[in-house]
C-alpha cells in the first residue's frame, strides 16, 4: 500500500514555440486542460504499476474536484483518503516542441496536520510506504521521524537546503533532479550524503538517466532509454510512483530506479502529465527488448 500526500492540480499546458524569458510575448500554438499534481500524477503512474495506490491529497468540495478524484480512481486509484477540505489548485504548464517546460504552480492548502493524520492512517491500515513532494518540508520531517513505516520524498519543490538535509535525514528514500541537487547540495558528493544520512538517494538526469546512492556506499547508473520526446510533463513523478510501486512489490532499491527510468522514458512519448505513463506490462515488454544485464555499480558518479 502507497498513500500519495501532496500536490493535485488542474493543468493548464500551453504549447509555445520558445519558452518566454522577461518582457517577452510569445503566441501559443495550443492550450489543454489536463488533471495533474505531483502527488496525484505518481499515483497513478504507481496503479498502473499495479500497486495499491491511495491519493492522500486536498482538493476541494467543487464539481471540478469531484471530476480530478473520479479520474483519479478510473484509473485505479484508491481516493478515499483525500480531503476536501481546501481546493484544487492550477499549474500553468509551458511547453516546447522539443519537449522543453517551465511550470507555474500555485499553493494548495496540504498542511503538516493533514501529513500527520495521514501517516497515522496508513500505520492503523497496516502499514506501507508514504509518499511526500519536497513542498512539504521543513515541517514534514517531523512527521517523517515519528512514522512506524518507510518513506519516499520527491524533493521537487523544495528549495532551501536545510529544508532538503531534513528530508534526507528522516526519509528512507529520496530522489531529486540533478539541476536541484546541484542548487542545494553545490558540490557535495550525493553518495556521501546517502552514507551520511543513511538514506537511498535517487538522483535523475533526463536523458542521461539515473543514479542510485545507497546508505552503504554504493553507486548505481542506468542511462535513460531513447524514445521520441513528446512531452517531458510528468516524467518525473511517473519515475517517483513508479519507484514507489516496485519497492511495495517487494523490490530492491536498484530493481526499482531501472522499472522507474524504463517507465519514465516511455512516459514522455505522449502529451500530458498522465496519458503516457505506461501500464506494468508495457514496461516489462520493453525490458524484453533491452539487454538484460544490471545497471553498472560506479566508483565515480558525474550527475
Amino acid at each position: 500500500m502507497i498513500a500519495f500526500c501532496g500536490y493535485a492540480n488542474s493543468d493548464l499546458t500551453v504549447s509555445l514555440p520558445v519558452l518566454p524569458t522577461a518582457g517577452d510575448r510569445v503566441q501559443a500554438t495550443a492550450l489543454h486542460r489536463r488533471d495533474g499534481g505531483m502527488a496525484a500524477n505518481a499515483a497513478v503512474a504507481a496503479a498502473r504499476m499495479d500497486a495499491d495506490a491511495r491519493f492522500a491529497g486536498v482538493v476541494g468540495p467543487d464539481r471540478m474536484s469531484t471530476a480530478f478524484l473520479d479520474a483519479l480512481a478510473a484509473d485505479g486509484v484508491d481516493v478515499t483518503w483525500a480531503a476536501r477540505t481546501g481546493e484544487l489548485t492550477t499549474a500553468v504548464i509551458m511547453v516546447t516542441p522539443d519537449g522543453e517546460r517551465s511550470i507555474i504552480s500555485q499553493d494548495d492548502t496540504v498542511t503538516t496536520e493533514h501529513v500527520a493524520a495521514v501517516a497515522r492512517q496508513l500505520d492503523a491500515a497496516g502499514g506501507g510506504l508514504l509518499y511526500l513532494d519536497g513542498y512539504r518540508f521543513p515541517d514534514a520531517a517531523e512527521v517523517l521521524a515519528a512514522t512506524a513505516g518507510s518513506s519516499v520524498v520527491d524533493l521537487d519543490g523544495c528549495e532551501q537546503t536545510q529544508d532538503a538535509l531534513g528530508a534526507l535525514r528522516n526519509a528512507d528514500h529520496v530522489i531529486i533532479g540533478s539541476a536541484q541537487a546541484a542548487r542545494l547540495f553545490g558540490d557535495t558528493d550525493p553518495a556521501e550524503l546517502a552514507i551520511v544520512h543513511a538514506v537511498h538517494l535517487v538522483v535523475t538526469s533526463g536523458a542521461r538517466g539515473w543514479w542510485l546512492h545507497t546508505p552503504g556506499g554504493e553507486r548505481h547508473h542506468e542511462p535513460a532509454v531513447t524514445v521520441a520526446v513528446v512531452d517531458a510533463t510528468g516524467a518525473g513523478d511517473c519515475f517517483t510512483g513508479t519507484y514507489c510501486a516496485e519497492l511495495d512489490r517487494g523490490a530492491t532499491p536498484v530493481e526499482a530506479a531501472r522499472f522507474a527510468g524504463v517507465a519514465a522514458s516511455l512516459s514522455c512519448m505522449h502529451p500530458g502529465a498522465r496519458a503516457g505513463s505506461p501500464t506494468r506490462a508495457a514496461v516489462l515488454r520493453h525490458l524484453e527488448t533491452i539487454p538484460s544485464t544490471p545497471p553498472v555499480e560506479e566508483t565515480t558518479c558525474a550527475e
